[in-house]
């Protein structure tokens, strides 16, 4: 499931305008998003942006992987 978010566009009259893409909370939360977090923008093409976090926290669940039993 997607979440639909529209892209802002701030003009500004004396600097560099400044485009902005906001998370919506749900994604924030699941991803475990921090106040300040860096995250870093990759283009992989026209269609695809991918935001790519350069410290990721650990898992707040810990599970052992276990092979399945061979009769």
């Amino acid at each position: 499931m997607g979440y639909p978010t529209k892209v802002q566009l701030i003009r500004r009259k004396n600097g560099a305008d400044q485009y902005y893409i906001n998370f919506p909370t749900a994604v924030a939360e699941a991803m475990d998003f921090q106040k300040g977090e860096i995250i870093e923008w990759i283009i992989e093409n026209k269609a695809n942006i991918i935001a790519h976090r350069l410290v990721v926290p650990p898992s707040p669940v810990s599970f052992e992987k276990k092979t399945p039993r061979r009769s």
